[in-house]
């Protein structure tokens, strides 16, 4: 993954200062385009360690249409956690209280999320994010974005129209309320010569944390449906508007660009899955994946 860690390269180097919704602060460029060849193996990084788990198990969340956390804190994901947590302490008057990150928030964190995980009504009532991703993908006003785009593929692989969106401008508002508006918001499928590439755009990046879940998951998803579709995966191709570097994530960039990329593992799907709503985490296996170790860095909220 050596086009991951020439983003990085750029971000420090072309990068400006900006301020942001979290306050944290960003070095931030603006336009930049990373592609893989996903015959040349599966694009998870090995420079750091990445949670393959939450990446499939978000993406089945996703596919199923479903925009509350339940399903993966039950599934032990916790990628999308601080945002209705930190709804939660903001509408129960606990964020004053317990600033980020002390002993106290660590333990109403751990109180909220065995709370999502066991009651039912609780989940329902603060584990939802609004009508984000899987909403949009498998309900945009009343279309089935995802199953609408399998069909396309199989009867028009000509089409310059296989494209899904997440961006839908009167629901931004509602998602902004417990977690965010879609960051990759619209993605594109390309059929040529018996392969299948996406491009994905994404408006928003945070590059160290985020981008190499969004590589692997939408690298996935192709695959997922080439199989489906009776083609070969192709390219992934990733393309950013704002794609930036947290400044309290620098010291952990400059620890991943000292590591040398290993080669890439492989991505085993189940191949008697035919219906792209019919994988099921046990239909992957990942070979080969020899990375460095994991990075820790903070989730800006």
């Amino acid at each position: 993954m050596r086009a991951y860690l020439d983003l990085l390269q750029h971000i420090l180097d072309h990068g400006v200062t900006k301020s942001d919704r979290t306050g944290t602060g960003t070095i931030s460029v603006f336009g930049y385009q990373l592609r893989c060849d996903l015959q040349e193996g599966f694009p998870l990084l090995t420079t750091k360690n990445v949670h393959l788990k939450s990446i499939i198990h978000e993406l089945l969340w996703f596919l199923r249409g479903d925009t509350n956390i339940r399903y993966l804190v039950q599934n032990g994901v916790g990628i999308w956690n601080e945002w209705p947590f930190q709804n939660w302490l903001t509408q129960n008057g606990l964020d004053k209280e317990y600033p980020k990150y002390t002993a106290g928030w660590k333990e109403q964190k751990k109180f909220f999320i065995e709370h999502i995980k066991s009651d039912a009504d609780f989940a329902a009532k603060w584990g939802e994010l609004g009508p984000v991703y899987g909403k949009q993908w498998r309900d945009f006003d009343g279309v089935d974005q995802i199953a609408q785009l399998i069909t396309d593929i199989r009867q028009k692989p000509d089409s310059r129209r296989l494209i899904v969106s997440a961006w839908n401008p009167p629901d931004i508002p509602i998602m902004a309320k417990a977690g965010l508006p879609p960051c990759h918001t619209l993605f594109q499928f390309y059929v040529a010569e018996g392969r299948l590439s996406c491009q994905l755009y994404q408006r928003s990046a945070d590059v160290f944390l985020g981008v190499p879940f969004n590589i692997a998951s939408y690298a996935l998803l192709t695959m997922m449906v080439a199989q489906v579709c009776n083609l070969e995966p192709g390219d992934f191709v990733h393309t950013f508007g704002d794609a930036h570097l947290y400044i309290n994530h620098l010291e952990q960039t400059h620890l991943q660009l000292s590591r040398e990329p290993r080669p890439l593992p492989q991505m085993k799907i189940n191949p008697d899955v035919d219906n792209i709503f019919g994988f099921q985490f046990e239909d992957f296996e990942l070979l080969n994946y020899d990375p460095y170790p994991g990075i820790r860095a903070p989730v800006a909220v």
